[in-house]
């Protein structure tokens, strides 16, 4: 079985370690702990990871946030991956900081890389994990908040998150979106 496992951010260098890139963030400490190499394909840096008998494609797609859906239509179709096997690895405001919500579909809430998808997708019906990057900014400032880097404790505290972020992936490809609601929400 296949699986397109797509965490969200933005290129380069100034965005690097920012709430925004918590997708990435995930999907490089993933590969970092199972020694993956990312590779520069087509719209997205792409690697492939054998987990359990099922076949996970993670993509990092370098549309930038807002245009993550062009990427994602693209790797779907080409490696003829179902929508229900899509995952989908986004920041959330609405959630305490390291709190994670998987989700088999919903609207995007605002946010707008999940807007692109939704659009571009023509649906709001694909799973997504929901990783909490809390709220904490001044009224006006929620741009500046998610583009800024991750507080020094919250920094301290990020690896032990993804891990369990990684933990509720492997679990969505291997026992399916509600046994993994059930364990992780």
């Amino acid at each position: 079985m296949k699986y397109l496992i797509a965490g969200l951010g933005n290129i380069g260098p100034e965005y690097e370690l920012t709430r925004h890139n918590i997708g990435f963030l995930i999907l490089d400490r993933l590969a970092d702990r199972e020694k993956i190499q990312f590779t520069t394909s087509r719209l997205a840096d792409t690697a492939t990871w054998k987990v359990k008998g099922r076949q996970l494609h993670l993509i990092k797609p370098n549309t930038y946030m807002n245009l993550s859906g062009k990427a994602i239509a693209y790797w779907l179709q080409e490696l003829k991956v179902p929508r229900e096997n899509l995952l989908v690895l986004v920041d959330e405001l609405a959630l305490p900081f390291g709190t994670i919500r998987l989700k088999p579909k919903g609207s995007s809430a605002g946010h707008n890389g999940l807007g692109n998808i939704e659009s571009t997708l023509q649906t709001q019906e694909y799973p997504r994990l929901r990783f909490g990057i809390g709220n904490q900014y001044a009224r006006g400032q929620q741009v500046d908040y998610v583009l800024s880097r991750f507080s020094q404790e919250e920094f301290t505290a990020l690896p032990a998150l993804m891990d369990r972020s990684i933990e509720a992936v492997v679990s969505f490809c291997t026992q399916g979106i509600e046994r993994t609601m059930n364990q992780f929400n």
